[in-house]
């Protein structure tokens, strides 16, 4: 009998162009220009693929947006089966006090056919001052979902 403990399943093709919409869910970090239940559509969104590897990237407008207030708009990580999981490491730092942070983005989606779905969560990199204490462990997150033209 063999174990499959830690295998993964074959990557689909998630690479593409995607349009993708966004709606605001719980903002526990108070993040600027974050309001519950706001939503924006019509985000480009290419996702380029390498066997297990995936990259995308937020485009446009969204993208500049995006790139200003965390410092990019490149999520890097992986494909296992339908599930990407993908990391936008921030770059642009924020000060409160003798808090130095910048925020991370997680997204974690699923592909059915050429629809994607899933969530984007917001977590802060502090460098660990007791004045960090009002936004360490804190998340925001927003629901997405999307498609691209069939394959």
């Amino acid at each position: 009998m063999v174990a499959a403990v830690g295998c993964s399943s074959n990557p689909v093709d998630v690479s593409g162009t995607y349009t993708i919409a966004v709606t605001d869910e719980a903002n526990g970090c108070n993040l600027m220009n974050f309001n519950q239940g706001d939503s924006s559509s019509n985000i480009p969104v290419v996702v380029t693929q390498t066997g297990s590897t995936m990259d995308a990237k937020i485009t446009g407008g969204v993208g500049a947006y995006v790139t200003a207030v965390l410092g990019s708009s490149d999520f890097s990580g992986g494909v296992d089966g339908s599930t990407l999981n993908a990391t936008l490491f921030g770059t642009r730092s924020s000060t409160s006090g003798g808090c130095s942070y910048t925020f991370n983005a997680i997204l974690d989606g699923d592909l059915a056919g050429d629809a994607l779905t899933g969530t984007i969560t917001y977590t802060p990199k502090t460098n660990g001052s007791p004045d960090c204490s009002s936004i360490e462990g804190c998340t925001s997150v927003q629901n997405f979902n999307g498609t691209r033209p069939p394959k």
